[in-house]
């Protein structure tokens, strides 16, 4: 679900031109950001499953990506937004990184706990949607789609009129991106 958060970043931009973009795209990868980090660290590990590949992982991410984990690094995340670019978008920071565990939900296999470090083994969560290739790709798809839909349209938008060309552009290179880091979600 790697382009999915993108796609969240994008659609969530076009309608908070106040939040910088730059700021949504880490926050909506800061779960994983925090999983490199712990990673190098050995406290987290991702191990491929068969021939690995899009969704053939098995992640060990018992800190940056379970439950409890997630809400402090959101509300981490959303108050250091709320200090540099007011309340609004301290808490629209907030729930974009949220919207990672919501998104790996979704697809992860049973592999993400509820307390951190696992605490008190209790059952891992996980809908698993990466079990059925296809979908996963499809709902990913989606987002990308949306996302690039809203932020191309709040380009040209907000370019208005005499500078349409500069919006059009805005918008081309956010979906470029897009499929990009799709592509390379899959294929990579």
């Amino acid at each position: 679900m790697f382009a999915g958060h993108f796609g969240i970043s994008a659609a969530v931009k076009s309608k908070t031109p106040e939040t910088p973009l730059w700021s949504l795209i880490v926050g909506s990868q800061l779960l994983d950001i925090a999983f490199i980090i712990f990673n190098l660290v050995g406290l987290e590990s991702i191990e491929p499953i068969g021939k690995g590949g899009y969704g053939n992982v098995v992640i060990n991410a018992f800190y940056s990506h379970s439950l409890v984990g997630a809400l402090i690094l959101s509300i981490l995340a959303g108050l250091l937004a709320k200090r540099f670019w007011g309340k609004k978008s301290g808490i629209i920071i907030g729930v974009v990184v949220f919207s990672h565990w919501i998104l790996d939900f979704i697809v992860h296999r049973p592999d993400m706990p509820i307390l951190p470090g696992n605490i008190g083994n209790m059952p891992l969560l996980g809908l698993g949607l990466w079990e059925t290739i296809p979908g996963s790709i499809l709902v990913e798809s989606l987002l990308i789609a949306v996302g690039c839909f809203l932020y191309f349209q709040n380009a040209i938008k907000k370019a208005g009129p005499a500078h349409k060309r500069k919006g059009i552009i805005a918008g081309l290179l956010m979906t470029v991106f897009l499929i990009l880091s799709l592509y390379i979600g899959i294929f990579l």
